[in-house]
């Protein structure tokens, strides 16, 4: 599974892919394998494809490309973002506990507390960005730490090398979700993380049509284990997918510069609004994780949360925006907003809810890459009039 970078930088990578191409037809668009199952030449002899559930070159490519980009020994890639972070918990057995960010996507919350807490592995939801509550949650059966960072929706900033050598001194798997930065922007694995998990729904497809997930690892027992648990589990990333991936990862570079440019913008006009409470963006130099950040990270993302002073106008907002949609998801070329609290996060306790600040006041903004004019203009007349 391990493969070289030969020296291309990050964006040749991603227009490139990890091939350069169709070897055989000289296709520079890789082609899509569309097909389900594999003929041999003749017993005991392969082409190296047997069923694509197990293998497909489509696949392969996109696993290969995005590993390089990552610095990994291998990826692998699934049908959505939640299927390949329950191909991590596949690793663990029932008594084993996972200390997990406590603000975080509401489907991951889901995923630990109520599906597999009935099978025995137990969760602690902390703030991880603290890193000496992180240190006094670690009990004897502590065998893994997932974190997100920037979190989901509250953007806090949790200290990848410093979590990193905890889970070296103590032998946890530090597992990290990068969807928000993806490897443009962050590397996880180059500080110290044993596995990086994605949603390739998000920024690395970044188009909002394909739905798509990631891990990738340094370590090779555990690309071993997980490859097995990927085979038998069955949720393979489609052919189709692979290459919309591909056809994703070209443009990953400018759009990430683009959306960020207009996220900065965006961020500043928000957080002197009369109407805002409080912006959450790690680009923001008074936001508590901008230095955390700045040493980790190479840029901030397009991620922005924020309060409004009076919950009432929440619904006139969601209502007459007019060039930013409101839906579900992030990271694509367009602009969107979510209610955190009725939609990505629905599913978290109110408790958990109230003790993070994810209410009625809160909002989040995926910023996209059309012009910046167009956006605050659509914002003004919804918080201004």
């Amino acid at each position: 599974m391990t493969q070289k970078n030969y020296n291309l930088e990050f964006e040749t990578i991603s227009v490139r892919g990890a091939s350069g191409g169709d070897k055989t037809t000289g296709a520079i668009s890789y082609p899509i394998y569309q097909s389900a199952t594999f003929k041999h030449p003749e017993l005991n002899k392969s082409t190296g494809y047997d069923y694509s559930r197990t293998s497909n070159p489509t696949r392969e490519e996109v696993e290969k490309t995005l590993n390089l980009l990552e610095g990994g020994l291998g990826a692998l890639a699934f049908s959505t973002g939640v299927a390949a972070i329950t191909a991590c918990i596949h690793l663990f057995k029932p008594g084993d506990h996972i200390i997990i960010s406590e603000d975080l996507y509401g489907g991951t919350f889901r995923l630990f507390n109520d599906i597999y807490s009935i099978y025995g592995i137990k969760s602690s939801f902390i703030d991880t960005s603290d890193i000496n509550k992180v240190k006094n949650e670690i009990l004897e059966n502590t065998k893994c730490i997932f974190i997100e960072t920037p979190s989901n929706p509250l953007m806090r900033v949790s200290d990848i090398s410093l979590i990193s050598n905890i889970c070296k001194n103590k032998n946890l798997i530090l597992i990290v979700d990068n969807t928000f930065l993806t490897p443009y922007f962050q590397k996880p694995l180059l500080l110290g993380a044993d596995i990086v998990v994605h949603s390739g729904t998000k920024f690395l497809g970044g188009h909002n049509d394909v739905l798509a997930g990631f891990i990738v690892s340094n370590n090779e027992n555990i690309l071993k284990k997980l490859k097995v648990i990927q085979n038998s589990t069955g949720a393979t990333l489609s052919s189709f997918d692979s290459w919309l991936i591909l056809r994703g990862l070209k443009t990953l570079h400018i759009r990430l510069e683009k959306s960020q440019e207009n996220a900065i913008v965006l961020a500043n006009y928000l957080k002197g609004n009369k109407n805002i409470e409080k912006v959450y963006y790690v680009g923001l130099e008074d936001h508590i994780g901008y230095k955390v950040n700045s040493l980790q990270s190479t840029g901030f993302g397009s991620m922005i949360s924020f309060r409004v002073k009076n919950k009432d106008i929440i619904s006139k907002i969601l209502k007459e925006l007019k060039v930013i949609a409101f839906a579900e998801s992030l990271g694509g070329v367009e602009t969107l907003i979510t209610y955190p609290h009725t939609q990505t996060h629905s599913e978290i306790p109110k408790g958990l809810k109230d003790k993070l600040g994810v209410d009625e006041n809160l909002l989040r903004i995926s910023v996209g890459i059309e012009n910046i004019n167009d956006l605050i203009k659509d914002l003004e007349r919804v918080l201004e009039d």
